[in-house]
């Protein structure tokens, strides 16, 4: 069952950082890679800190189709300034296709905007190589496990 909008939404006022940096990003992308790698998952995580790659890893099983789907997602992240699957999931609720050019934009679940409080969105974390709502999932457990570590 996937989330329902409201939900996406909370999601996106909670995971906010007090602030993000290059290091964040480099401790993020650790976390992501490790809970991949115990759990098996084929995937790719990117980090991205405004325009600039942060963190990149491709695990095994991924191919550059995944880099590819990276791109996508976040480029919606970057125009909607929310998460790649609450913009689909707004489009099919109310039964619209996405309709920007699929060679640049996915509004598939995966990719999520870094969000610090009082400042907006400072860049994006994506996964990619499971089903949209898996992806979407590991991204947002990440970052809920990171943030509470991180405001211990």
């Amino acid at each position: 069952m996937t989330p329902a909008i409201a939900e996406l939404e909370r999601q996106q006022e909670l995971l906010r950082f007090p602030s993000f940096d290059l290091d964040d990003a480099w401790r993020l992308g650790l976390l992501i890679v490790t809970v991949a790698r115990e759990r098996g998952l084929a995937v790719a995580v990117d980090i991205r800190h405004g325009e600039q790659q942060a963190f990149h890893a491709s695990l095994p099983g991924t191919s550059p189709d995944n880099d590819d789907w990276i791109r996508r997602k976040s480029a919606v992240v970057r125009r909607f300034g929310e998460a790649s699957y609450l913009v689909g999931e707004r489009y099919r609720a109310e039964g619209r296709a996405f309709d920007l050019d699929p060679t640049r934009y996915a509004a598939h679940g995966g990719s999520f905007p870094l969000l610090v409080r009082g400042t907006g969105p400072v860049g994006t974390v994506t996964v990619s190589g499971l089903p949209q709502l898996e992806d979407h999932q590991l991204v947002t457990e990440c970052l809920a496990r990171f943030l509470a570590g991180s405001e211990s």
